[in-house]
């Protein structure tokens, strides 16, 4: 029987529930990147990273391929940059809501 929709979106929302998921693809959205390179920039441990990576890697939203002794991963297509970009607009707007609210707030006080 087939995963309906809605269950396999939740699933991708799930994968993107992890913040140093969120910074790699953020790192990536930048264009292709060297193991070496996401570990400098993150400054995390190289089995946590790995270990993220390859769920990233399982939900199909990024692709790695060797370059000599070299892994560099990806996005695995442009619809991943853009979901990062709708993700920073809806937290944008949201935000600026929230700011407006605050300062509704503060001037009845």
């Amino acid at each position: 029987m087939p995963v309906p929709l809605y269950q396999a979106k939740a699933e991708l929302f799930k994968t993107l529930g992890h913040p140093l998921r969120i910074r790699v693809l953020e790192l990536l959205c930048e264009g292709p990147q060297q193991v070496r390179e996401l570990l400098a920039a993150i400054e995390v441990e190289p089995p946590n990273l790995s270990q993220q990576l390859a769920v990233l890697r399982r939900a199909g939203l990024v692709t790695a391929r060797r370059d000599g002794t070299t892994v560099v991963y990806e996005l695995a297509g442009a619809d991943v940059s853009e979901m990062m970009r709708a993700a920073r607009r809806i937290l944008t707007e949201l935000l600026a809501d929230q700011y407006g609210l605050l300062a509704e707030l503060e001037q009845t006080t």
